[in-house]
């Protein structure tokens, strides 16, 4: 919801609405499209006016009539670039926003390079997000993608870590975790394992959420868009564990798809990347492997097979394909019937035989 509020120029998207979208561009770092990708999809962006989605430090081609949304992280290198596209007038009007809070002096220099490139009316808006977190699923998400080893458990058991590596560990794992209870409306209530880096992470969560309430003007827990916050009697509850407690768990490796997929594959991001060889092709030094093609294939909550069966064991899967399977060529022949009947002819066979030939090699593995 609240990327869409975003991409419809931060004003929440009216339901049911039959008019024409306003058709704009998306500029996002490397950051703003690990969260986007795992929820929508280049249909989603398409149907909400997106034409175009390009990376911010890409070569991009000056659109002067159609309005510009970025969405970024509030670092140096970006904040130069943005000036840098506003010097160069690459569009009509730019509406900033930033995935985590950003600084008065880097908003001032925005500021100073629109003044400067004469672009101070075509600054529409500027806004934090506070959408420094990955969702994945609906009861699951994660604070990072890029740099992801940075705040890992090897991280912070590092024997020659420093006190200020800790803190800005620390500081990247709370403002996540801020980012994440900004958007959801609620303020937690936190427990945690004393005497460790969970207590750490509590502490500066907790201090950070009591700087925000103190200021009732400008709270980001009291909006109309929020939920009802330090109002609300149903908060949830944040309960911050040391890995140390359980190192055996993410040594196990379950007989379930979800887990075979994640252990087994390119799986990222709710994407699993593979590369097919197509045999080998003849050339005057002989017989070599043809170039591998790679394909990739979203394993989100639009996928029902997918949605039905991460959790089963894999024998139970594979029956479940060749069902599957069965019900298609149960469709197939009914296809095949009717046209029959309206005389059509010309039928492909390649996909059901591909699907047979596949079906047949993963039950044999199980």
């Amino acid at each position: 919801v609240a990327l869409k509020r975003m991409l419809n120029f931060n004003v929440p998207p009216v339901k049911n609405s039959t008019g024409e979208p306003v058709w704009k561009v998306l500029i996002y770092d490397r950051f703003g499209q690990d969260i986007i990708s795992p929820l929508l999809s280049v249909k989603e962006l398409r149907d909400m006016g997106i034409t175009l989605h390009l990376l911010l430090h890409s070569d991009r081609d000056a659109i002067p009539d159609v309005p510009a949304i970025y969405f970024v992280m509030p670092t140096e290198e970006n904040i130069d670039r943005m000036c840098q596209d506003l010097r160069n007038q690459l569009y009509e009007s730019y509406y900033l926003n930033f995935i985590s809070a950003i600084s008065r002096s880097k908003l001032e220099d925005i500021a100073n390079a629109a003044i400067g490139a004469n672009a101070v009316t075509q600054v529409a808006k500027v806004f934090d997000q506070y959408l420094n977190f990955i969702t994945l699923e609906d009861d699951m998400f994660v604070l990072c993608n890029q740099n992801k080893e940075l705040v890992s458990y090897r991280a912070i058991n590092r024997p020659d870590i420093t006190d200020t590596e800790m803190e800005t560990i620390m500081d990247t794992i709370v403002d996540s975790l801020f980012c994440f209870f900004v958007t959801l409306g609620a303020i937690p209530i936190i427990r945690c394992s004393r005497g460790t880096a969970a207590e750490m992470v509590a502490v500066k969560l907790d201090k950070k959420l009591r700087e925000n309430l103190r200021d009732a003007r400008n709270s980001l827990f009291t909006g109309d868009t929020l939920g009802a916050g330090q109002f609300s009697f149903q908060r949830p509850l944040l309960v911050l564990v040391d890995r140390n407690i359980d190192l055996a768990t993410p040594l196990h490796h379950s007989w379930t798809y979800q887990a075979l997929v994640h252990d087994v594959l390119d799986f990222h991001l709710n994407r699993v990347n593979l590369e097919e060889s197509s045999g080998t092709e003849s050339s005057p030094a002989g017989a070599r492997p043809k170039k591998k093609n790679k394909k990739s294939y979203d394993l989100t909550a639009s996928d029902k097979f997918w949605q039905k069966h991460k959790g089963s064991p894999f024998p139970e899967v594979a029956e479940s394909v060749q069902q599957e399977l069965e019900s298609y060529r149960a469709q197939e022949d009914e296809v095949k019937r009717l046209k029959g009947i309206m005389g059509i002819e010309g039928e492909d066979e390649g996909a059901i035989s591909m699907l047979s030939d596949n079906t047949a090699k993963l039950t044999s593995a199980v």
